[in-house]
């Protein structure tokens, strides 16, 4: 036995009841985008991310650690980010510590290298301008990122660089996640 069709307005009303439903009960679960959270002092509108200090002889190590952070604050997060402490309510000072390569692989043939690892080490400190209250930090923030040596020696390019910026990218989606979510 079939049942009888239904109406249109009695299928629209239906789905217009369950929509309803939905929004009135995400919010009750705690429903969030991850990584939107954020657990500083709702009075923080702005973050100021001024250049890191460089402690090593490896040079703009700390510009690219600096603009990554920026960068990720911005996509990331609802705050205005400035490099000026004086215009913000907060300010994530960090300092660059040491930067390291090394060999992690060779060619048994050659014995010349394949893969190198280049490692940033780094603190970092984020501070309520209001209250000066130390709102994180991590004083031993380390990140490694490997790159292959191209074995025909006459093509010369340099990829220790590409690894700094795939290296700090991490760097600052880590720090910013923590931040917020202050694990």
């Amino acid at each position: 036995m079939k049942s009888p069709p239904q109406s249109p307005d009695v299928c629209v009303s239906a789905a217009r009841w369950l929509n309803l439903s939905l929004l009135l009960f995400l919010p009750a679960c705690g429903y969030q985008v991850a990584g939107r959270a954020s657990r500083l002092p709702p009075d923080i509108k702005t973050i100021a991310v001024p250049i890191f200090v460089n402690d090593t002889p490896k040079f703009r190590v700390e510009q690219k650690l600096s603009a990554a952070i920026t960068r990720e604050f911005i996509e990331r997060t609802r705050f205005r980010v400035t490099a000026n402490p004086s215009e913000a309510d907060a300010v994530l000072k960090g300092t660059v510590k040491d930067v390291r390569s090394g060999v992690v692989t060779f060619d048994l043939t050659t014995g010349r290298a394949t893969t190198m690892q280049v490692q940033v080490t780094a603190s970092v400190e984020l501070v309520d301008l209001h209250t000066q209250k130390v709102l994180f930090s991590n004083s031993n923030y380390v990140f490694r990122e490997q790159y292959q040596i191209n074995p025909n020696t006459s093509v010369l390019f340099e990829e220790e660089e590409p690894a700094l910026d795939r290296l700090s990218r991490d760097l600052a989606r880590t720090l910013v996640t923590e931040i917020l979510e202050n694990y």
